[in-house]
Formats: structure tokens, sequence, C-alpha cells
């Protein structure tokens, strides 16, 4: 039973408290502001905020197929004034159209869509239904107010929560089967980096869902106990809205009272600030109440309609505002059945250090929801000690995270004739100059064009001459062109003066052999892609087995319409494999765009990944001994060596994981999946500054602290996989006790306590000598050091890992006896090792020379100079 104890004194306080909030609520200033009134040919007061005319410039809106339409007085009378205000007109999509935004400042942006249906001439905005997409997302697949209760009578604000990396936004709304679609409003307003993976984040989190770099959809916001709160009392724009109506009485029959506070909130540094939640949600709470019936059972619980089977984030809002000292408010929190447990006996006072009614904020990922569309959320006392006060909950959020794009769309806005007409101008005022240049580069082209022809028939004896290396700035990429559907199609072409490029159709029966392949060859070299022929399935889709017509095995991996990686993730893979060439990555065949696919070949690999062999279950997963395992280590350290030393610019992979080591006949380590990979810093730069990509488990944690990529992001990842080949278990793994759930923390105490055996795989437990296992603890430590500058360089990370195995192998050789530069010779490979072939390494031709590249070579990765110093150094590594 609900009970609601001395409601009108405390709303009279909430009445007071909201208005003073309401001063307090402009603290941050977004730098990507944009508030667009939709249809409108005025500017719009919308509360204390200014909605700007979409024609007015601010944005750019793709116009041929657009109409603007305004609401009737009487339709939007029942809405209120602010409502009214933001609801009064709309534009309307009868095809694919977008608005385009001018990013500032990449990073986490609020998105918010306002639709409000009516009727105007003879357009009636209840019967749309339609998609609406950005570049990198599916915001909504089938809206339709129809569907939704209180359709006529009820606005709509669909809230998202994105990491814009672009410097531009386009949000594009798809009619769908013959209907249209509308907007009233948009808001695209970026928000403090850390609002997402900041304070106290996420204990319990499911594997590979990392809320801080996946889109994110709000469905509740709740102020528990308190009253709503509007987007002007909030300093981010939010709408807060009463617990009420989704209180539950559990079985217990728990009794509950609103509480409020009227002193001065305490806010910690590294806690939550007044951006993660308005004052009032922090000074409002709703309590447990005890009684003399109670009995340590009894819970506040709250129930929500949501999706089946989907991910949510679920932010909880603490604040002590009932305790009369520290140390005696004690709680569990439970989500989806009151035995599953989110946060488990919650000291507010411990993590302020005796400070009480500081705000505080918690996170928990569910990773499946119930398939009843229903989730609860509970709160109660610990079961360790049940005490007066018992339980208090501030506030909730309820946030989906959108783990798979679908099929995106996206309308490039072409320029408006104003523009057109402005840029004629300025084109006709540099004519002359343009000429000169134009004819200045012709020379330039043609003169390069006979050098390089001359390279081609010379083969320079310093480069190898593989299929792939003369593709190399000679891959262009065609302009994407919507289909009859609305999605682009992008397209690729190779030089068809390029060794295997494309040919022209008067010689499609040519010998020469083509990297474009046609989509009909890949259909029979998989069977028309059967499902029994899958071998694997990552973000950017199934990859099959395959062989081609000549008899060569491939893998192929093809693109998932409903995955969140897409065009881009397919063009940075062909563009970055296209240019390197090792026995450590994996090496590309070829490529298919035909029919909207986006398809990849590459080598084949047959023993599969890393992970896989390490803990993917079955008695393949025993076969990897401890010898293998770091020779697989190290090969994946020399592949990502070459990555970061073989060009002018370091190539930053920004996935190494596990599962993207691949191992071959020989179990050679071959890096893979290189669709996130992004150009580092130039020679005089640090760093490269980007929005956070990657794997969850992986990531580097001062990359996602300051966005600024480098090579030892990769460094940081790659730490986290020699740890897994160690200790052969996941990063994250929520069913284990919770010291044992991130495989880092874990790792790094044992390793601190120089008690690495302690964790070390069962299976080679006894294979490993504890020369060796010191030196391999230390790297991964190093590597996985919380600063990028106290890491490690790969270059350095090669040596140890051969220096590990030269510990294993010697008997009786320790740390302490490489004084001198007398090792040298004694820890170098003998030559028939490193002059070794790739070992079942499938390209298509077979007819390259592995060993023709200088890094080619296993061992010729680590320089001398790293070699010496580390000699020198090696007390101090």
């Amino acid at each position: 039973m609900v009970k609601m104890i001395k409601v009108r004194p405390v709303l009279g306080f909430l009445v007071i408290l909201s208005i003073l909030c309401i001063g307090l609520a402009a603290a941050y200033t977004p730098v990507d502001n944009y508030l667009i009134s939709c249809g409108s040919s005025v500017d719009t007061p919308v509360g204390r905020r200014l909605f700007v005319a979409d024609n007015s410039g601010t944005v750019v809106l793709t116009s041929p197929e657009t109409t603007a339409v305004k609401a009737s007085p009487s339709a939007v009378s029942g809405l209120g004034d602010t409502d009214a205000a933001m609801y009064q007109s709309a534009r309307v999509f009868t095809a694919p159209s977008s608005y385009s935004f001018r990013i500032r400042d990449p990073g986490r942006h609020f998105v918010r869509l306002h639709f409000f249906p009516f009727v105007y001439r003879g357009y009636d905005l209840a019967t749309a239904s339609f998609k609406v997409s950005t570049q990198d997302a599916v915001l909504i697949d089938g809206f339709s107010p129809a569907a939704r209760a209180n359709a006529s009578t009820a606005p709509a604000c669909e809230e998202f929560l994105l990491d814009v990396a672009r410097d531009t936004l386009v949000v594009t709304f798809v009619p769908l089967a013959g209907r249209l679609a509308f907007v009233n409003a948009v808001e695209v307003v970026s928000v403090p980096d850390n609002l997402v993976g900041g304070a106290d984040s996420s204990q319990s989190i499911g594997q590979q869902l990392n809320p801080a770099v996946m889109p994110l959809q709000t469905v509740y916001r709740v102020n528990v106990g308190g009253p709503a709160v509007g987007a002007d009392s909030d300093t981010l724009w939010r709408e807060w809205t009463i617990d009420q109506p989704f209180l539950i009485a559990t079985v217990t029959t728990a009794e509950t009272k609103m509480v409020a506070y009227n002193g001065t909130l305490n806010y910690l540094p590294g806690q939550a600030t007044p951006d993660d939640a308005p004052a009032i949600v922090y000074a409002t709470g709703r309590e447990l109440i005890m009684n003399d019936s109670f009995d340590g059972m009894k819970q506040m619980a709250w129930q929500f309609d949501v999706d089946r089977s989907a991910s949510y984030l679920i932010r909880f809002h603490f604040c002590d505002i009932v305790s009369k000292a520290p140390g005696v408010l004690r709680m569990n929190a439970y989500v989806d059945s009151s035995s599953s447990s989110a946060i488990t006996d919650l000291d507010l006072s411990a993590i302020g250090n005796g400070v009480l009614a500081f705000p505080y904020y918690r996170d928990y990922v569910l990773v499946t929801s119930s398939t009843s569309g229903k989730l609860a959320v509970y709160i109660g006392p610990s079961s360790k000690k049940i005490t007066t006060p018992a339980a208090i909950l501030n506030g909730l959020e309820i946030m989906r995270i959108l783990a798979s794009a679908g099929s995106v769309v996206v309308v490039e806005p072409a320029a408006t004739e104003t523009k057109k007409k402005n840029l004629a101008v300025v084109l006709g005022s540099v004519c002359g100059a343009f000429a000169f240049v134009s004819i200045a580069a012709a020379l330039v082209i043609l003169l390069r064009k006979k050098e390089e022809k001359e390279e081609l028939r010379t083969p320079s004896t310093n480069q190898p001459s593989t299929a792939w290396m003369p593709l190399l700035g000679r891959i262009s990429f065609r302009s994407a062109t919507p289909s009859a559907t609305g999605s682009m199609s992008p397209s690729f072409t190779v030089d068809a003066n390029t060794p295997g490029g494309a040919t022209p159709a008067s010689t499609a029966a040519s010998s020469s052999r083509s990297y474009r392949f046609p989509f009909a060859a890949l259909q029979d070299a998989t069977r028309n892609f059967d499902e029994a022929l899958v071998i694997g399935e990552g973000g950017f889709g199934k990859v099959y087995a395959a062989v081609l017509q000549d008899g060569t095995k491939v893998a192929v991996k093809r693109a998932n319409p409903e995955s969140r990686q897409g065009a881009r993730e397919f063009r940075t893979e062909i563009e970055m494999l296209s240019g390197l060439r090792h026995r450590h990555l994996v090496s590309l065949i070829g490529y298919c765009d035909e029919q909207e696919e986006m398809i990849l070949l590459y080598e084949y690999v047959e023993h599969g990944s890393l992970r896989s062999r390490l803990y993917g279950g079955g008695a393949a997963a025993q076969e990897l001994s401890w010898a293998q395992r770091l020779e697989a280590c190290a090969g994946a350290a020399r592949g990502l060596l070459y990555l970061h030393t073989a060009a002018a610019k370091p190539v930053i992979h920004r996935d190494v994981k596990s599962s993207n080591i691949l191992l071959d006949a020989g179990l050679t380590a071959k890096v893979a999946d290189f669709g996130l990979s992004k150009a580092g810093p130039d020679i005089d730069e640090t760093h490269v500054s980007t929005a956070v990509k990657g794997s969850f488990g992986y990531v580097d944690p001062d990359y996602v602290r300051t966005r600024k990529l480098t090579a030892k992001s990769d460094v940081y990842s790659f730490g986290v996989v020699l740890l897994e080949a160690l200790c052969a278990r996941p990063v994250v793994d929520p069913r284990l006790p919770k010291p044992m759930v991130n495989l880092v923390e874990w790792g790094l105490h044992w390793q601190g306590r120089d008690e690495l055996e302690k964790i070390v795989d069962r299976r080679i437990a006894g294979t490993v000598r504890s020369a060796a296992l010191r030196k391999y603890g230390e790297t991964a430590a190093r590597c996985l050091a919380d600063r990028a500058a106290d890491r490690p360089s790969m270059e350095d990370v090669v040596w140890n890992l051969q220096f590990v195995a030269r510990l294993q192998e010697v008997d009786g050789l320790d740390v302490s006896d490489v004084s001198s530069l007398n090792m040298v010779h004694q820890l170098t490979p003998p030559s028939h090792a490193r002059q070794r072939s790739a070992g079942g390494s499938v390209t298509g031709g077979g007819d390259e020379e592995e060993g023709s590249s200088v890094l080619d070579d296993d061992y010729t990765d680590a320089s001398m100079r790293g070699i010496f110093w580390q000699m020198v150094n090696v007390r101090g590594r």
C-alpha cells in the first residue's frame, strides 16, 4: 500500500523550491544550441527559450518535397501557452528529407524531436508513418501518431543522447508506405562530456554494452517524491515527471512517504552536479516507512512499460536528506525482479566521507529486459543492516540503449538557390586565377602519371611487390546516390590502370584480376549466403566461409542493414587494408558494392579468433598452450607496431580485442577488423581529437576522459588482451563475484601484490615459469597505466614479449641476468625463425612473397635503439 504523509506542507515547500531552482538552471552554456520551430516563418518564444524559424538559415533544410503547415487555434487550445507555442506549426515531408546542423563541439548532444498531429487542409498528420535517422543510427523506426494513446490530445517529445563525432549532423525523415512524415520542433544541444560515464558510474554492465559511446533514447525521467520539473528549471532543458503513476504495491504492502529538504545541498568533487539533475530532484524524495510490523523484506517499487528484450541504462539519483547521522542509511536496489540486485549495501555517507545531503547517482545497465514488456525497480534496506531510515530514492532515469542502428538513411541537404547564386558570383570573380591553377595542375598530373607508369614498369627494390600496394592512393569514392527508397548506396571504384582494378565492359572477359567482385560471384561462393557457412558475426555483419571459382578459400563479411556500422566502416576498412601489408595483419582480397551491398573479402584464417580459442567453449578452447599464447600476443603486437610505424602518420586501430586477433593454420596471429581505425596525429602533433569509439572493457580510460586519441590507446587495449590470454576469461563478467567482475581491476590487484600466479588459467598454470610471469605481468600493468603518457610504446611491448618468451624458454634465466649488451645476441631469434613464411595465409592469389616488406620481418619491428634502451633500463621496467 502506498501511503502519502504530510502532502500539503511538503508540496507547498516544493513550489517555493521549484521557483528558486529556476534561477539556478542556467549554469551550463552549450556550444551547439539549435532550437528550431519547424514550419514556422517567425521565431517562436517557448518558455525562456527562443525557437527560430527553420527557413532562417540557422540550419539547412532539404526543400523540394516539404510543406509548412499551421494548426488552427482550436487544435492547440488545450495544450497550455508553452506547448501551444511549440506545436502550432509543423514541417511535412512527402519524400525523404533532412535538417542539417553544423557541429562546433563534437561529443554528446541531446537531440529532441517534438510531434503533435493536427489537420491542415489536405494533410492529416495523425495518419503519418515514418522513420528518423542520423548518419550513424536510426532514432525512430515506424513512428505513427495513430498508434499512440491520446495521439490527438497529447504532444510527444522523443529525446536522444548521441555521441556526435562529425562536423555536421544530418537528421533525416523518411515517410513509410506512401504516407507522410512531420515534425513540429527540433532541438540539437551539446551537453557536458561526463554526462554519461562520469561520477560514480555503472558497476554492473553487460559485456560489449558501453553507454558512454552508444546512442541512448530517454524513455522515463522521474522526480521521485517531488513535483514535475519543466525544461526551464533544468540546466539541460530536460523534463521530469512525478512518480505516483508508476508506484506499485509490493507483495509486502510497503508504505512510503514524500520527503523534502530545506537545507543546502552539499555538492562534492567527482560526484553529481546540477547538470546531472536539478537541485529540486535531490532535495525531494520518497522514503520507505519503518513501522512495528517491518520485517526487513518490504521494498518501494515502481513499474514501467518498456520494449521487450531491449537493453536499458538505468540511473538512480540518491541524496540522503533523511538521516540525522552518517552510517545509518544503507540500501539495496533491484531491477526487473526483487531478487536481481543492481546495487548492494549502498552507504551514501561512506562515499561522502561522513557528509550527508550530497547529490549522487549510480548507473546500472540492464542487458535484456523482460519479454513481458514490464520493467520493475525496487528500493529496500540492506539485508546486512536494517535501521531507520530504511531507504530513499530521489530520482530515476531510464534510457534505452540503441544497440542496433537499423537501416540508416541519410539525405544530404542540397544548397539553396541563394547560396548557388552567391557561389557563382565568387567563382566568376576568380575565374582567371582558377584557369591558371587548372592548367598548372593538369601539367603536374601528367608528369606524375608519367612517373607512376615508369614506377610500375620498374618496381622498386625497397617496396614489397604485392597486389594491393598499387591501390594505395588510387582508390576513389563516388558520391552516394539515393535509391528508390531514399537510402544511400555508397560506391567504390578502382583505377582501371591499377592491377586488379575494375575493367571496362569491353574487357570484361579479360584475364586481368579484379578486386571489385561481382555480387553474383559471391552469391555462388557462399551458396546464396547459406547460414550453415556462417563462421562469425560482429557489429558490421555476418562472416561466411566461401570458396571462389578458382578454389581459393576466403572469408566473406557482409554488412547487416540493421547494423550500427555501415558505409563509413566499409570505406575505412578498404582504405586502410589496401595500403597495408604484414604477415600479422589479415589480408584484404576484395570487396563488392553492388545492389546496395557492402561486402569485404579476406584471407581465410582457419582457427578463428584468439578469444574463441581461449574461452569460447568446447574442446578448441583447451588447445592453446602458454607458449602458443605468448607467440599469438607477440604476433599481434608486431602487427600493431607495423600499423603505428609503417606510414608517415600512425594508424590507430581503436578496436583491439581478443575477438579481433585471428589465428591461422600455424597459429600465427593476425590483427583484423579495421572499421574503426583512424589516422593518427602528424609528426608535430601529440594526438587526434575525436569522439570515443571502441568496445566496452577495452577502451582507454584516458581517451574516454580527454577524447585525445593516440597510439597509446591501442597499447591500453592490448594490455587487456594480455590479461585475457593469461586468465582465459571475459573482460567483464557480471556473473562473477563483485571483485572479479572487471578483469583489468582484478588483474592489476593481484599484479600489485606480486601474486599474479593466483589468477593464471589453471590449464597452463603448471607450465608458466615465475620469471616469465613476472615480466609478462609487469608488461601488462604498464600497458594498462591510467595515463597514456605512462604506457610503453608498442615497440617496447614487442621487445618485452620477446624477452618473456626467452625467459620462458631458457632454464634459470631471470630478469636480473640482463645487465649488459652481451645478451643481445642470445635474445635475437635464430635466422630460420626470422625468415619463416606466413604459414596458412590465403590471399586469393598465392603469388606474393612473404617477407618482401622490410616491416614484414617478425623481428625487425623493434629497433636496436629500443633494444639497447631496454637492456640498460631493464630493472626499472
